[in-house]
């Protein structure tokens, strides 16, 4: 088994969590690392045995312009700096995956400003998809070019271009060299060619093993990404909609269907409630009430899960009409790090997920399902964890018969025995917007 199959990730937006400016002046070096290092000891005791962590590319403001492949934002630090982080990291036992913006550039890389400067005359004029030089972008170019979105300060790379993929298959081994890196978060997985996934499949495992490759996909059949030949794992957008629509709509079917669907490769996929581009989700839930259960299912689905920093304390961010930096990706100084019930909670869950190898790549078996509660388990050869939600606003008792013959019954949060019935079944009694975890064997 790989690291990654039973990892709990910690996922870091830098330039966020330090306050870094908004605009990169090109000069300036700030050294912050030291603030993002302090973290880590945290992160072992909230029970995270890896971080993704990024953009960290050296960039023009949001972090998703790039300007330099092998340059940190020096609005972090240094290269050196972001090497200390990665030692300390990996001396605690925790690996590191970075964001690696490779679907387009900012409009600052050496490659477009070439191509600014010389128009049809530059040897980099085939860098980038639909240049055309018989108009004018927004920006005044003498060309007009394919953008990400249609935002033209984002122009994509073209992969049908040999040089493009050796520059960034060289950049990919430059980050392994150079900093040890565990694996990249793909940006942009669904637009990036695919080819050119395979390809780095194949290379980054040959030079390093278990080197992990993670997927930004947001629409699809995650399957195509998902596979021997292409990507670990990809970002499981549907089960994060579902998860939270299912304790706002009162509707079990929708994550149990969702899970279903995706149910052949549910074990790799990322799970996460929230990120850097959507809502907080203690700000999602239509009752807060349903955060604890909400983690419980994240925890104990197949997959692999994730805490976005700032969700262990409940941090709540919505989008607004100025952009995501403020609402979404804030400060988290040391001192704003105040646990409370809801950190002590999510800790308890990783140390079960860490404890229990069938929350792993164990098996799992829908045990019950009805609109407002749903059980299931994940099972081993003789063991399983079961899992049992209750989305109402009134207790739930019912009964679910366990998945294999057992002779204990053990409740992993309350740390108590429970007693199995005839007929190797036992009772479920859940509070209000609340779950239960049993170990059976």
């Amino acid at each position: 088994m790989a690291w990654y199959d039973s990892a709990i990730f910690y996922h870091m937006y830098p330039l966020g969590m330090v306050s870094a400016e908004k605009s990169n002046d090109n000069v300036t070096v700030h050294h912050r690392f030291d603030e993002l290092i302090a973290f880590i000891p945290y992160l072992k005791v909230l029970g995270c045995d890896a971080i993704y962590i990024g953009p960290l590319f050296e960039s023009g403001s949001h972090g998703y312009d790039t300007i330099d492949y092998k340059l940190v934002d020096r609005r972090l630090g240094t290269n050196d700096d972001f090497r200390r982080f990665m030692d300390k990291a990996h001396n605690y036992g925790i690996h590191v995956i970075v964001d690696a913006v490779f679907n387009h550039t900012g409009r600052d890389f050496f490659a477009f400003r070439d191509l600014r400067e010389h128009g049809a005359e530059s040897r980099y004029k085939d860098w980038y998809k639909g240049v055309n030089f018989y108009g004018r972008s927004d920006h005044g170019d003498p060309f007009t070019y394919s953008a990400w979105h249609g935002f033209t300060e984002l122009p994509e790379l073209n992969y049908n271009n040999e040089e493009v993929r050796r520059y960034i298959t060289d950049v990919v081994r430059y980050w392994v060299d150079t900093f040890d890196i565990d694996g990249l978060r793909l940006d942009c997985a669904d637009a990036l060619d695919m080819n050119f996934e395979k390809s780095l499949r194949y290379f980054t495992n040959e030079m390093k093993p278990e080197f992990f490759l993670l997927g930004e996909v947001i629409h699809g059949e995650y399957a195509r990404w998902v596979n021997p030949l292409t990507l670990n794992s990809v970002t499981n957008y549907e089960m994060h909609k579902s998860i939270y629509s299912a304790f706002n709509s009162h509707n079990f079917f929708e994550a149990a269907h969702n899970l279903n669907r995706n149910i052949a490769i549910a074990k790799d996929l990322y799970l996460f409630l929230e990120n850097h581009d959507v809502d907080r989700i203690a700000s999602k839930l239509e009752n807060k009430a349903n955060i604890r259960p909400a983690y419980m299912a994240m925890f104990t689905l197949p997959g692999k899960p994730s805490i976005y920093y700032g969700g262990e304390f409940g941090m709540e961010g919505k989008k607004g009409p100025g952009g995501d930096d403020s609402p979404l990706r804030p400060s988290l100084s040391q001192e704003a790090m105040k646990p409370n019930a809801l950190t002590s909670y999510i800790a308890k869950l990783a140390e079960i997920h860490g404890k229990n190898s069938e929350l792993h790549m164990g098996d799992y078996k829908e045990l019950y399902l009805q609109c407002k509660q749903w059980a299931y388990a994940r099972t081993d050869a003789n063991s399983a964890v079961i899992t049992a939600l209750n989305n109402d606003e009134q207790p739930a008792v019912f009964y679910v018969t366990l998945p294999l013959p057992a002779e204990l019954a053990f409740d992993l949060i309350e740390e108590e025995p429970l007693p199995i019935e005839e007929g190797n079944r036992i009772m479920i009694s859940l509070p209000p917007n609340s779950g239960k975890l049993i170990k059976i064997k």
